[in-house]
């Protein structure tokens, strides 16, 4: 899929990030990394790359996350992405966290500064990272190595993880939405459903749809491809649509949004709860599959 030029960003706004990041200093860091090697240890051969992430632009720069350079750039640049500070910004997902969780998958987690923050919140936890790109977890590995942090990081796409059905309590993505075609976040929305236990729950931290519909010049200075497809989308209706039952969704510092889903009771098991509180234990066994095709 060809990308279209961003004259805005060509012209505006790049000039205006080169001037606050050190864009030599980082080439130069990039360049002090085996890539293929490091990657190596991430890289898995049925992980297939889509055309829509092989195709995508971050910040004008070809290859997207898969290109070395957009890495190490990453986190310089996205402090400046949302405002009014990253760490608040980030901490939403944390306090909107209505589960204890032990295993917590963290999709499209890129360098890991939302992985980091889960695992510092719940250091019990079992805590994966998930990522497209090897290269991002090169970085976010050293970010939770220099944190002292114990991190699984895991190749592999948010649309069929690979991971066993209902083996994680919380499943979060942060600033993935937004990039990506609005099929495939339902198809990671529906994989999310099939990997969460039953009453556990699905975070979602983006840019606010709200102000995307209402300021249409952000569509032209946020140079992303999908983004008009995200604006469109009702993350909530999409939310429902997988199975979970939404929860209101919140605005975080106006620009940006939290949306939620908790994975409710099947009906089979709706009923097993009714009936187990109906009638005593005992009983329970002695009626079996017979009368309710239920056993205790």
């Amino acid at each position: 899929m060809a990308i279209p030029l961003n004259p805005f960003w060509e012209r505006f706004l790049s000039p205006v990030v080169r001037f606050l990041i050190d864009e030599e200093g980082l080439e130069r860091y990039a360049l002090s990394i085996d890539w293929n090697k490091q990657s190596d240890r991430f890289q898995r051969a049925d992980v297939a790359i889509p055309s829509y992430y092989s195709s995508y632009k971050f910040r004008g720069m070809e290859g997207g996350y898969l290109n070395p350079k957009v890495v190490v750039s990453y986190d310089p640049i996205i402090q400046y992405l949302l405002p009014p500070n990253e760490s608040l910004v980030r901490q939403a997902v944390i306090d909107a966290i209505k589960v204890q969780p032990r295993r917590i998958l963290d999709l499209g987690c890129g360098t890991g500064s939302n992985t980091l923050m889960l695992k510092q919140a719940f250091p019990q936890a079992e805590v994966i990272g998930l990522d497209l790109s090897a290269y991002m977890l090169v970085m976010a590995e050293q970010k939770a190595t220099t944190a002292g942090l114990d991190i699984a990081w895991r190749h592999g796409n948010a649309e069929k993880t690979a991971f066993p059905d209902a083996s994680f309590d919380l499943v979060t993505a942060t600033l993935l939405f937004r990039e990506i075609p609005t099929a495939v976040s339902q198809a990671i929305l529906q994989e999310c459903f099939r990997l969460l236990v039953v009453g556990g729950q699905v975070l979602i931290l983006d840019i606010n749809q709200k102000a995307l519909r209402q300021l249409e010049w952000l569509k032209d200075v946020i140079e992303e491809p999908y983004l008009r497809e995200y604006a469109a989308l009702n993350l909530n209706e999409s939310i429902s649509k997988a199975g979970f039952e939404a929860l209101p969704t919140q605005d975080v510092w106006w620009m940006h949004q939290l949306s939620s889903g908790v994975k409710p009771l099947s009906n089979r098991q709706q009923v097993r709860q009714y009936v187990s509180k109906s009638i005593d234990s005992s009983d329970l066994e002695e009626l079996g599959s017979p009368v309710f095709g239920i056993r205790a």
